[in-house]
């Protein structure tokens, strides 16, 4: 996310890595955007029982280490989730590991996870939260490439998050982990459930499931019925895929790692769909992947998404992309008839 027009030019010309980094000290330093306005009421949901002032979040992966929740909520954003955070500090994979891919609004990353650990990211949630920070912030885990035993990793961050969290997300679906996705099989997935819930304090946050667009019919319908019968308090849907689709351009899309950005929306929204359609519209679902417009939110709404989330179209549009998307998609709420953003959850995704 770039500050001005002018910075994301700039921004451009820079490594993608670095100019994330700027960005982030930039807006630590408190020099992104601040909405003026309060966004328009036809935009005002409730997630896990809290109301929001607009179902626009921010995914995981900008904020890392959960460093700059509150000028991101100030930009305009209803929520913002940081992570993801691993126990341990780890440097994550060797460099270069972003690669922007212009011509198709994409970036592939393969970051691995790369964090300063549970223990930092948990003196700054607990000093936003002491500056009276009330924003909707959810905190992504993640668990550390040398582990041998990854529920233990995941029990342990959520156990320490758990107090500074508005809900907690088990991320097993980031391709640049080796073995991370195989823990979205149906025994494994109800193992690491149980552990997480079981290192949770009473009363414990929202428990949500991160998962990959690139699953078959028969995953989705295991993944559906372990977060009914765990039971999960709701599903992000979806991380990066390792899919290369015929349609990408630029000269670096073989390049290792998860792809993210516009070539993901049709894959990503299928898959919400087919979710949706699977837990009968019991569990909230995070609609992620590829929006880049008010239409692209209001589609994942109508597929089965309670909420949305962006990231790579900021890589390319910067922060004026977030009000622009808030007002095209009251907009497209005012065209349909509809009263807020429930209203139109799962309207095109059939039963």
């Amino acid at each position: 996310m770039a500050l001005t027009d002018q910075a994301l030019a700039l921004l451009h010309r820079l490594d993608p890595e670095r100019a994330h980094r700027l960005t982030v000290q930039a807006l630590a330093l408190g020099l992104g955007p601040r909405q003026k306005q309060a966004d328009d009421p036809i935009l005002r949901t409730t997630l896990f029982g809290r109301e929001l002032a607009n179902p626009l979040g921010l995914a995981a992966g900008f904020d890392k280490h959960a460093e700059v929740m509150a000028p991101l909520l100030a930009a305009g954003f209803g929520f913002v989730e940081v992570g993801s955070i691993t126990p341990e500090p780890q440097p994550g994979n060797p460099r270069p590991r972003v690669f922007r891919l212009p011509e198709d609004g994409a970036v592939i990353n393969r970051y691995g996870f790369n964090s300063r650990g549970v223990e930092r990211a948990a003196r700054r949630l607990a000093g936003y939260r002491t500056a009276a920070g009330r924003g909707f912030v959810g905190v992504n885990l993640g668990k550390n490439k040398q582990t041998s035993d990854a529920a233990k990793d995941y029990a342990r961050g959520a156990a320490r998050l758990a107090m500074h969290a508005d809900y907690l997300v088990i991320n097993v679906s980031s391709p640049n982990t080796p073995g991370l996705r195989a823990l979205q099989g149906r025994q494994e997935l109800e193992n690491l459930i149980a552990r997480v819930r079981a290192a949770l304090p009473d009363p414990a946050p929202p428990l949500l499931l991160k998962i990959a667009p690139d699953l078959t019919e028969a995953d989705l319908e295991d993944i559906a019925a372990v977060a009914l019968d765990a039971p999960l308090d709701g599903l992000i849907i979806s991380n990066t895929t390792i899919a290369r689709p015929a349609s990408l351009r630029s000269a670096v899309k073989t390049e290792a790692g998860g792809l993210s950005g516009r070539p993901l929306f049709g894959m990503s929204t299928e898959v919400l769909r087919q979710v949706y359609r699977l837990t009968g519209g019991a569990l909230p679902l995070i609609g992620v992947g590829g929006i880049g417009s008010g239409a692209d939110a209001y589609a994942k709404l109508r597929a089965g998404a309670s909420a949305v989330q962006l990231y790579t179209a900021l890589v390319y549009e910067g922060p004026a992309l977030i009000q622009r998307i808030k007002a095209e998609l009251a907009e497209c709420l005012r065209r349909d008839g509809l009263s807020d953003p429930a209203d139109a959850v799962g309207r095109d995704a059939g039963r």
